[in-house]
């Protein structure tokens, strides 16, 4: 996901799975993206799922073996097709009913798995997409709506296309929730597509991001951002916001009354908090905003313009060591969950404030517990650069960024933590500590003032997984401060 066009009501958005709790937030979810190096078994994921009473999950593919590991679990699934595959499938209405076919209705079956919608795409207006999809996203959202019909699962499953909050705005001359309206260069075709999914009775997905509008903007009101009562009220014709996030949804509400649709339902696909990669992505603040975010679910507050229950689903479950970091650093750390499926902080799911930490993976191997460190004896440091640019360039070294947890690290610990990530990504192959003789490997544990020197787990990937996504890392890497 490409964040970098955000206004204060609109918020860029990213990217994998949804989360409900069986007890009292029976609309809140979250999304289960899977750009990893390393990832678990999916059954182990949907073990931890299960018994956190997790009740629905969003997807970003439909991968055969993570979705069948959810037969007979009952969780609901929204899969998805990704941006690439909108132009095959809008073009030939024969690749809409394949892909129907092998998946979904191969998985429609007495215990199978209990698939709600699919998702046409992926934030496909974005602005940074210049147009890529624009004359795909509506075809293939209807070809494939026609394929679930045909098959006759039409009815109970629905076809969607997730957007992000920039497809909305309201005018600076006027910034205020009643003023909203879509975009004006993809108006008429956002009014088509919202009524033809408000006739399906699909929902319209939205994704907004309160992060985001204060990450971008440096003036803006950090306590707007959250849900604690501390940021300023605007007042729009008698309704008052005090965050951002109902500022946002209502924008949308008032876009699609506009649109025609004024009761189309609405699901928010992505909200959540990053906790490393920027000054203001951390435990602190992503605590401080599921908090106040699950205290409102619970009070079914709703916003001004619809009170009430909300959909939402809170993003993500994985921190994903293989995302793209151009929108910024943090777009590796959205997790509830860190890499191994450990809890990051103690948080009430159902809004309560009975704080404890999630159910973490059962089950989870690890390799040695071994780190690649700078080694002391090295008093020539003239390759130290280029070698920390090597192991960057594949691994992730997002944690040394400005504001970032290891951004307190000597000269010397930024190296070593370079090292060691790329040591771990390389599966500790013991070829992957020399960087010209500056490294070596220790037993000793690297870790140090609150910056977590990771050993990574067993993939259940395999080694040509693995390699692909180093080759992703090379792809995506952007420079870092690191020294």
């Amino acid at each position: 996901m490409d964040r970098r066009e955000i206004s204060t009501w609109v918020c860029c958005a990213t990217v994998a799975a949804a989360l409900v709790l069986a007890s009292p937030a029976a609309a809140l979810g979250v999304n289960w993206g899977t750009i990893m190096s390393h990832p678990l078994l999916p059954t182990t994921v949907v073990q931890m799922i299960k018994a956190n009473g997790i009740t629905k999950v969003k997807l970003f593919d439909a991968d055969s073996w993570t979705v069948s590991a959810f037969a007979g679990t009952g969780i609901e699934l929204m899969l998805a097709i990704p941006n690439d595959m909108l132009k095959r499938i809008s073009s030939d209405y024969s690749h809409a009913q394949d892909w129907v076919k092998e998946n979904v209705t191969k998985h429609d079956y007495d215990g199978g798995v209990n698939i709600k919608y699919v998702a046409v795409g992926n934030e496909p207006f974005l602005r940074s997409y210049n147009g890529s999809f624009m004359k795909t996203t509506f075809p293939a959202l209807k070809n494939i709506q026609k394929a679930l019909d045909e098959a006759g699962v039409g009815n109970r499953i629905k076809a969607t296309v997730p957007l992000n909050a920039d497809v909305y705005n309201s005018p600076e001359s006027n910034p205020v929730p009643s003023a909203g309206d879509f975009r004006g260069d993809i108006h008429s075709l956002m009014v088509d597509m919202v009524r033809f999914m408000h006739s399906n009775g699909a929902p319209f997905v939205v994704n907004i991001y309160p992060f985001l509008s204060l990450y971008q903007n440096p003036d803006f009101p950090i306590d707007f951002a959250f849900f604690d009562g501390g940021g300023r009220n605007l007042n729009d014709g008698g309704h008052g916001y005090t965050n951002v996030f109902d500022a946002n949804y209502d924008t949308l509400v008032w876009s699609l009354k506009k649109a025609g649709v004024p009761d189309m339902k609405v699901i928010v696909g992505e909200v959540g908090w990053p906790t490393d990669g920027d000054k203001n992505a951390n435990l602190e603040n992503a605590k401080r905003f599921y908090d106040g975010f699950l205290r409102k679910m619970a009070r079914k507050d709703g916003t001004p313009m619809r009170p009430g229950n909300l959909e939402v689903y809170l993003f993500g479950l994985i921190d994903e060591d293989m995302k793209s970091i151009l929108p910024g650093n943090f777009e590796r750390h959205w997790g509830l969950f860190t890499y191994d499926c450990r809890p990051k902080f103690p948080m009430d799911l159902s809004g309560k404030g009975n704080d404890k930490y999630l159910k973490r993976a059962t089950g989870v191997q690890y390799l040695p517990e071994q780190w690649c460190v700078l080694n002391p004896d090295v008093k020539q440091l003239s390759a130290l650069g280029p070698n920390l640019d090597y192991a960057c360039s594949l691994s992730d070294c997002t944690a040394l960024g400005y504001g970032s947890s290891c951004n307190n690290l000597d000269r010397g610990g930024n190296a070593s933590y370079a090292f060691n990530m790329y040591f771990q990504m390389q599966d500790q192959d013991v070829r992957a500590c020399d960087f010209e003789g500056l490294a070596v490997i220790t037993t000793k544990n690297a870790s140090r003032n609150g910056c977590l020197f990771p050993v990574q787990i067993v993939s259940a990937a395999g080694p040509a997984a693995v390699a692909t996504g180093r080759a992703l890392l090379v792809a995506g890497f952007a420079a870092i401060l690191l020294l």
